[in-house]
């Protein structure tokens, strides 16, 4: 069972259509196994419908609808039918985008007991960086800030630091005010999804060296 919950206005921009595809997809994923979230979900998604039936009707033009419609047309054809869904089903979203199982993903070791995957080429024009990031079973990250915000879904194991356990499909969104050094826990390897902001920021007394090397 899932403990760690995205807020209350994460989920209201999700339900609005507002997330970016990779901030989108971490929810999606935490909805799929948080039956609490996915009736918080579902509640906005009626409340969003009652309110856009209650807009004041406004007068158009007589060939607004002609002129909206001929936009529709052009932009399927040109769009050939492969414009995902925005709330695709959430059943294989993740095998999806990533074509393979988890661990027999090409990771590269970054750090220690850290290895990473950056995926951020499969959501184009996406502007922050999505990682893929692996903590071996019983290993541990380097101590380390945020020089902005990153949004974090565990795929896989769990991990602990300060706040406490993050369990598969929990979900966590840090920034620069939340230094944590995360342990891996259990018998099997730590996978999270994460959506960084900026960079992370080392802050061990001999890693805090390697910071002007982290992109």
């Amino acid at each position: 069972m899932t403990r760690h919950h995205p807020d209350s206005l994460s989920l209201m921009e999700y339900s609005a259509g507002n997330l970016s595809e990779p901030h989108a997809l971490c929810i999606r994923l935490h909805l799929d196994k948080c039956p609490h979230c996915r009736s918080r979900v579902d509640t906005l998604d009626s409340l969003g419908a009652v309110m856009m039936e209650q807009q004041p009707k406004v007068s158009v033009s007589e060939n607004m609808f002609d002129s909206i419609m001929a936009q529709i047309e052009v932009g399927s054809a040109s769009d050939n039918d492969t414009a995902p869904e925005y709330r695709a089903p959430r059943v294989g979203a993740l095998q999806k985008l990533l074509g393979d199982d988890l661990n027999s993903l090409p990771w590269k070791r970054q750090l220690g007991d850290v290895s990473v995957l950056d995926i951020t080429d499969r959501f184009p024009g996406q502007k922050e960086q999505v990682v893929l990031q692996k903590l071996a079973a019983g290993g541990k990250a380097p101590a380390h800030t945020h020089r902005g915000e990153e949004t974090t879904i565990v795929l896989q194991g769990a991990f602990a630091d300060q706040k406490g356990v993050f369990n598969q499909w929990d979900f966590v969104v840090l920034n620069d005010e939340d230094e944590h050094k995360p342990v891996a826990v259990g018998c099997e390897d730590c996978i999270t999804l994460s959506v960084l902001s900026a960079p992370v920021k080392l802050t061990g007394t001999f890693t805090r060296m390697l910071n002007p090397f982290i992109r």
